[in-house]
Parts: C-alpha cells; sequence; structure tokens
C-alpha cells in the first residue's frame, strides 16, 4: 500500500502546483513535466492499440475483404456532398492534431469531412515484389511486417508515424534516396476516388498524367484510397561506417563523391557546425562482427544524433552493424533532436534505463496539447523545414542556412530527382542530384523574425530551382509559390476532374499567406 499511497499524494501535490500556476504556465513553461507525466503513458498506450490491431487485422486477412466496401463508403460520402449541392471544400475527415506536420490545419473546421478509414496492409505479393496499402498506413506498421518476412522498401522515412498518405501527397524521403529518389518515385500504382465519386486508378501508363501529378498536390485532386509500392529484398543489417569531416568545402566535396556512389545502400549527413560534420554511408548485409553491432534502436540506447556526435568529438572513424529496422528508425526515439528540447534530460542514462521504453511522445499528441499560445511561440522561436537544393548549390545553401537561421545540427540526405512531369522535377530534361537540408530546432540567428526569415530563405531556394517541403511553414505569395512548383499539369488536371468546386489548390491548404 505504501507506494500507491507515496504515488497518490505526489499526483495530489502535483494537481496542486497546476492549480496555482495554471495550467498554460505548465504547458509553455515546465512542458516536460505534463509530457513525462501524461503524454508518454497515453503514447505507449496508442502504439500497442495499433500494432495489436494492425497484427490482427493482417493475421485474420480482414482487410482486403472490407477495403473494397470502405472505398464505396467513401464515394458515397463524396456523391452525397455533391447531391447537397457541393457548398463547401473537401477534406479528410482525419483530425489535424493527428498529423506529423506541426501546421495546424483550421480548414478541417470549414470544409466538408469525408471519413476514411484506412489504415491497413492489404497485400504482400513477393513476385511482383509490390505492397499494397492503405493510405493510412504507417512507416512503423509498414517495416514490422515487411521486416520479418525479408523485405523492405526501398525508400523508407525515418518516424514511425509517418503515413502512406502523406508521404505521398507530400513528400518523402530516406538515406538510400540517393539511389530510389523520392517516396514517390517507389510507388507504382495509386487508386483515388475523384470529385465526382468516381474510383479511378493510375499507373505511369494508364492515367499517367494523374499519376504524376498526384505527389505534392496534397489532397486537392482526390482522396487517396491506395497505394501499390516496390519493396526490395531486406537484409539483417546496416553495416555504417562514420567519418568526422572537418572545413565547409571538404564536407560538401566529400558528401556528394558518396551520394554519386552507387554502391553505398544509404548516405546520409549530419552537420553540428558550420564546418563540422560527420559522414555516415551503409550497405545492408546479413553478416556482421558481434565486437561491432550496435542495436541502437533499444530504448537505453543514446539517441542517435548524440551517438554520432562523440565520432567528431573524438576525432575518430567507426564502424558499426546496426540491426536494419533500427537503423531505417533511428530517428525516431528523439524525433531528430527535437525531443531535447520537450525533454532536455532525455539523453541522460538513468532517463534511458527507466522511462526510454516509453519514448518518444506522439507528434500528434504534442500537437493536441500544445495551446494556442504555445504555438504561437513555436512559430516564432522555433524553425522545422526542409529544403531540397541540387548538389551543385549545397557549398552556397548551407552558408544561406547559416546567416538566416542558424539552427544545429542540419540533416543532409541526398536524393535523385527524375526528369518526370508533375509539381517537382529537375530544371533539366535529365535527372539530377539534389541534397534535403533539414534544419530543426531554435534559431540562433540575432534578432530572429519567422517570417522575414523564412522569406529570405524560400527566395534563395527558389532561385537553385530548389523546392520547399510542404508540411512546414511555408510563407510565400501565390506567385512566388508557382515560380517555385510547376503547376502546369496540376492545373489542367483540376479543370478536368472539376477539382475547383470540390477542393482547394494546394497554395490556399498549405500556405500561410492564404490561411491567415
Amino acid at each position: 500500500m505504501e507506494p500507491a499511497v507515496s504515488l497518490a499524494v505526489c499526483a495530489l501535490l502535483f494537481l496542486l502546483w497546476v492549480r496555482v500556476k495554471g495550467l498554460e504556465f505548465v504547458l509553455i513553461h515546465q512542458r516536460w513535466v505534463f509530457v513525462c507525466l501524461f503524454l508518454l503513458p497515453l503514447s505507449l498506450i496508442f502504439d500497442i492499440y495499433y500494432y495489436v490491431r494492425a497484427w490482427v487485422v493482417f493475421k485474420l486477412s480482414s482487410a482486403p475483404r472490407l477495403h473494397g466496401q470502405r472505398v464505396r463508403d467513401i464515394q458515397k460520402q463524396v456523391r452525397e456532398w455533391k447531391e447537397q449541392g457541393s457548398k463547401t471544400f473537401m477534406c479528410t475527415g482525419r483530425p489535424g492534431w493527428l498529423t506529423v506536420s506541426l501546421r495546424v490545419g483550421k480548414y478541417k473546421k470549414t470544409h466538408k469531412n469525408i471519413m476514411i478509414n484506412l489504415m491497413d496492409i492489404l497485400e504482400v505479393d513477393t513476385k511482383k515484389q509490390i505492397v499494397r496499402v492503405e493510405p493510412l498506413v504507417t512507416m512503423g506498421q509498414v517495416t514490422a511486417l515487411l521486416t520479418s518476412i525479408g523485405w523492405t522498401l526501398p525508400v523508407l522515412p525515418e518516424l514511425d508515424d509517418l503515413t502512406v498518405g502523406g508521404l505521398i501527397m507530400g513528400t518523402g524521403i530516406e538515406s538510400s534516396s540517393h539511389k530510389y529518389g523520392l517516396f514517390q518515385h517507389i510507388c507504382t500504382a495509386y487508386e483515388l476516388v475523384l470529385a465526382d465519386g468516381s474510383f479511378v486508378r493510375c499507373t505511369p501508363s494508364e492515367n499517367s498524367d494523374l499519376f504524376y501529378a498526384v505527389p505534392w498536390s496534397c489532397g486537392t485532386l482526390g482522396f487517396l484510397v491506395a497505394a501499390e509500392i516496390r519493396i526490395i529484398p531486406a537484409k539483417k543489417y546496416v553495416r555504417l561506417r562514420f567519418e568526422p569531416v572537418r572545413g565547409l568545402e571538404a564536407i560538401c566535396d566529400k558528401f556528394t563523391r558518396e551520394s554519386q556512389r552507387q554502391e553505398n545502400h544509404f548516405v546520409e549527413g549530419l552537420l553540428y557546425s558550420l564546418d563540422e560534420a560527420v559522414i555516415m554511408t551503409g550497405v545492408m548485409t546479413d553478416e556482421a562482427e558481434p565486437s561491432k553491432l550496435n542495436s541502437i534502436g533499444n530504448y537505453y540506447k543514446p539517441w542517435f544524433f548524440k551517438h554520432v556526435e562523440n565520432y567528431l568529438k573524438t576525432n575518430r572513424e567507426g564502424l558499426e552493424y546496426i540491426p536494419l529496422r533500427h537503423y531505417y528508425h533511428r530517428h525516431t526515439r528523439s524525433i531528430f533532436w527535437e525531443l531535447q528540447d520537450i525533454i532536455p534530460f532525455g539523453n541522460n542514462p538513468v532517463f534511458r534505463y527507466l522511462f526510454g521504453w516509453m519514448v518518444p511522445p506522439k507528434i500528434s499528441l504534442l500537437k493536441l496539447t500544445q495551446g494556442e499560445t504555445l504555438r504561437k511561440l513555436y512559430e516564432q522561436h522555433h524553425v522545422v523545414q526542409d529544403m531540397l537544393v541540387p548538389m551543385k548549390c549545397l557549398l552556397q545553401a548551407v552558408h544561406t542556412f547559416h546567416s538566416d537561421i542558424h539552427v544545429y545540427p542540419i540533416w543532409l540526405c541526398p536524393f535523385i530527382l527524375p526528369s518526370q512531369p508533375g509539381l517537382v522535377h529537375p530544371k533539366g530534361d535529365e535527372a539530377e542530384l539534389y541534397v534535403d537540408i533539414g534544419a530543426y530546432g531554435e534559431p540562433r540567428v540575432k534578432h530572429f523574425e519567422a517570417r522575414s526569415c523564412m522569406r529570405q530563405l524560400e527566395k534563395f531556394v527558389r532561385s537553385v530551382h530548389g523546392f520547399q517541403m510542404l508540411y512546414a511553414d511555408c510563407y510565400m505569395s501565390r506567385e512566388e509559390f508557382w515560380e517555385m512548383f510547376d503547376g502546369s499539369l496540376y492545373h489542367r488536371l483540376r479543370e478536368r476532374l472539376g477539382c475547383q468546386d470540390a477542393f482547394p489548390e494546394v497554395y490556399d491548404k498549405i500556405c500561410k499567406a492564404a490561411r491567415h
């Protein structure tokens, strides 16, 4: 009874403290208390529920049987909206706080919400090397199933909660993208319900215009109801080599050369200052040296970016063998390095051993409990951005990031961008090597002002024919947005498919200038 009494007393004292200080004060100034006591346990419950549900559904093979009925239900909702006069735009009924994007979609309150309950893996065809999934399937679900049967996705973005729909309608990237491109480039078919309630399947050879226009369209051409994605044979481990590099020119040169080497299955860079980085290259393998095996995904292990930093601090190269699924989700436990701002002591060994098994809190729950005051503080004093620029502009781009926002670490991830129709493609007629520059954290530049600083960065990205990931805050005007993205095919399809009265334009859905 004594532990229970002690716990009750602690809970009572905490509630009294919250009552005296006010809930808003606790959520803003002592957010770690709320996260550790409430969000971590709740996140764990969420994870257990969805893991068990996915396992049962797959074992019973109920998802394929129910999928057709669920799609017909979506079609029925769209047709009812049309019969009622098409008075407002449509959007998915999924609450805005459930998305991984930090942006809050206010349009959910004014648009017609179409309920889409599609969160299952439908089929794995190892002969055709295809997995067919519903749009709300997460990367955590995909890796848990595929790696257990010896397969994987060629491009598997890091965070567990990223969904297939979000990665197609937005975009997704991984350290294997220098070989395979963005997430959209490993997709072979999309199935959609259009603005008139009709069902359509599109591939590179069937309804090809729609196939190439869907990626980056943010759900403004139709409702995605299924996707077919390439799979490749998986191996047990990733043989990962760590190499500290100093001097920005040397960093850019080394990173470019490694990104061009096709024998590297994975290439990634973490930039810890303007002239200090660790470049990592990996190859899948079934063999591992036991003395160099590192199960980095175990809850008590150091956060990955801190582990990598040790190689820089000790100025030594390293070689490790990391279990494949641990490698894929190496940044999940620390949400890259965002969790250090929420739980400052989260990488402390004591915390990791006692509570690390509950980490990370769900990004969706962090958003749900954020509150308007904290959201505005984050908006003005926190940056979460991914900018995609040609590899040849990497040196100039890093200097620009340093002078405009000064956020470290910076994530560097190379990718090949094919010359294909759609919103995003290279300037020329040939595929081009690009790099994703990810900045997540508190800017250290003096007198940082979110709008002006981000507009300056966006201007640079446009000038080098780069692109901004659309999950993040975007400050461009409509003219600037369509200068960055090629809207020719997109606008033609919106007119042909009758989308103008059914869905907002992608700019109106995601850009701050349109939403405020």
